[in-house]
């Protein structure tokens, strides 16, 4: 289970310059969360309502707020008792350059500072990141569009694909937390409730799945926990071919191998973002089985 981490009431305080005139921080509430969607859209993020509120469920955040309005937002997502992710960090573009993003991570950062964080950064927040310990550890290409059924891709002998299972969700959170590098698992919980899952079986034992649900303009594949590059191909190629015509995306780490993959199943790269830590390192990714993130924000 995720720890609750309440940021504390003096971080939202002004940290270091005064916060320019008429800006206050406080806790992000669920009532903010539909002027947070339509501020997201001004940075042409695709979020609904709704997958702001799966973010809110699992973490919490601080809102900058000018004259009532939202100008800002920062979430984390503290996961166990030594790990955290920081995401969701955007400032409106009228706003910026008064240092209100410094303000933010410094906020939302306190009560974490101990734990080791991972956070995925655009060009422009990197060197802000950089200046508070964060350092490059790594890339994630987003690719997205209309899925087409996927080339066959041929398992091992033993292994095979199946509906999950009744008894299932046990194991997958085990899975999860040890190629993510994280334990997750409430979060876990209500993707396997809410989305659909496949998972990797072999002589009876899961050893891998991957989920698809909405998200955005249309489905988004993830996570995909896998134990090579070929099951985690037949894992995603399974939601490729089933949504078939329909908008997926799927965030994978630039070294995965994936990208390649992805681009000849139709699904070209849109971005690339950056992974960064701090007080690192941590130990996940596809050489522990992780192909592919939650989201960009949760990781």
């Amino acid at each position: 289970m995720s720890e609750h981490v309440l940021i504390p009431q003096a971080a939202l305080a002004a940290v270091g310059r005064p916060l320019p005139d008429g800006v206050t921080l406080r806790r992000l509430k669920a009532d903010d969360l539909e002027a947070a969607q339509a501020l997201s859209r001004e940075f042409q993020w695709p979020h609904r309502l709704e997958d702001w509120q799966f973010s809110l469920a699992h973490g919490q955040g601080v809102a900058a707020l000018r004259d009532g309005q939202l100008v800002g937002t920062a979430l984390h997502w503290p996961w166990g008792k030594q790990h955290a992710t920081v995401g969701h960090v955007m400032v409106s573009p009228r706003m910026q350059g008064q240092r209100i993003g410094q303000h933010l991570m410094h906020a939302v950062m306190a009560g974490i500072e101990d734990r080791t964080v991972l956070l995925h950064a655009t060009a422009e927040g990197r060197g802000l990141y950089e200046r508070m310990g964060f350092e490059i550890v790594g890339e994630v290409r987003q690719h997205q569009g209309l899925a087409a059924p996927a080339q066959l891709v041929a398992l091992a002998p033993g292994e095979r694909l199946r509906p999950l299972g009744r008894n299932d969700a046990k194991t997958l959170v085990a899975l999860d937390a040890r190629s993510a590098g994280m334990p997750r698992e409430a979060m876990l919980h209500q993707l396997l409730a809410e989305g659909e899952t496949v998972v990797l079986a072999r002589g009876g034992e899961a050893v891998g799945f991957s989920i698809v649900r909405r998200f955005g303009r249309g489905h988004a594949i993830g996570p995909v926990v896998a134990p090579d590059l070929t099951s985690a191909q037949a894992l995603i190629g399974h939601w490729c071919s089933r949504y078939a015509g329909k908008f997926l995306r799927i965030d994978v780490d630039a070294a995965s191998g994936l990208p390649e993959w992805l681009e000849a199943q139709g699904l070209p790269r849109v971005d690339t973002v950056t992974t960064m830590v701090r007080n690192g390192p941590l130990e996940r990714g596809p050489a522990l089985g992780y192909w592919a993130l939650v989201a960009q924000a949760m990781g």
